[in-house]
């Protein structure tokens, strides 16, 4: 086998990675018609069959995945080893590319980007706060942070900030004039904030208590995108709201907003910075992971 090249061997994880020959192609910066004569060459060498082939699509072989299995950590270590020897810690730099919910880019904005920067002052930080979830390695992002729920079962992930739940919450007017929702169902009858999803369907509240599991779509006149705009109409008096807790407890500590169905919202894994496993872990980003784990355990 002295005659495969390392070469070949990351063009098959970037391929089978992107399930497709153009992304990988694009992702790599060469042609397609290149890729394919370097998959072509490494199966023959191997005497196997690594990838189902049509005009719409590419899929792993089950030889394929054994290869893969075996082949994304020694590409990661070797990555690693690569990056101990060419750069110190204290020369690194370049720049990172973040991909991340509001929620999340605030969190890292207070907890981790401080001591980033002052800890590596050549890495320019690009951080890109979104709602809509994107793929990562085809907008050419190095990492992405959302919560663990949306995490792709194919990246790699790092938990950060806790457990978080969601909190319905109204202001103390709305509960006098409409009263207090004892059961999620009570919801049904009352003023609800609706959320609008980045892929434009409505966010429907998940409520859980022991075995018992509700997804509702509330009633509610108004609907909205944002986390912070869905906080401040609950504190208007407009209905009630259902977001994530830290966006509600400045006003929840100021008495603007009240708990509502405390035993009814449990807290769940929270945010996650994930990348691809495929790809070589750029120092940079191997740099803000270490930090981002040391925020977590102070």
């Amino acid at each position: 086998m002295a005659d495969i090249s390392l070469s070949d061997l990351k063009v098959f994880a970037h391929v089978a990675h992107h399930r497709g020959f153009q992304k990988a192609a694009d992702a790599l910066g060469v042609s397609r018609s290149s890729l394919s004569h370097a998959i072509k060459g490494l199966e023959r060498r191997l005497g196997v069959r690594l990838l189902h082939r049509t005009t719409r699509s590419v899929a792993v072989t089950e030889a394929g995945e054994q290869l893969l299995l075996r082949l994304n950590p020694l590409l990661r270590e070797l990555d690693d080893v690569l990056d101990a020897v060419s750069h110190g810690q204290d020369e690194l730099v370049g720049t990172l590319r973040i991909n991340a919910s509001k929620g999340g880019a605030r969190w890292l904005l207070k907890h981790v980007v401080p001591s980033f920067q002052q800890r590596y002052p050549r890495v320019a930080l690009d951080l890109v706060a979104e709602g809509q979830l994107v793929d990562i390695v085809a907008e050419g992002f190095d990492a992405g942070v959302r919560l663990a729920e949306s995490v792709p079962k194919d990246m790699i992930a790092v938990p950060f900030g806790g457990d978080v739940r969601f909190v319905a919450v109204a202001a103390p007017g709305y509960i006098q004039a409409f009263g207090l929702p004892v059961t999620p169902n009570d919801l049904m009858a009352h003023r609800c904030i609706r959320q609008r999803l980045p892929s434009g369907k409505r966010y429907r509240w998940e409520f859980e208590q022991g075995n018992r599991q509700l997804a509702l779509d509330v009633p509610g006149t108004l609907c909205l995108d944002d986390n912070d705009l869905m906080v401040e109409a609950a504190c208007a008096g407009l209905g009630i709201a259902f977001v994530p807790e830290p966006f509600a407890r400045p006003a929840l500590d100021e008495g603007a907003l009240v708990l509502l169905l405390e035993d009814w919202t449990p807290a769940s894994p929270g945010l996650c910075l994930y990348y691809a496993d495929f790809r070589h872990v750029p120092a940079p980003l191997r740099a803000f992971i270490e930090v981002v784990r040391e925020a977590t355990q102070h």
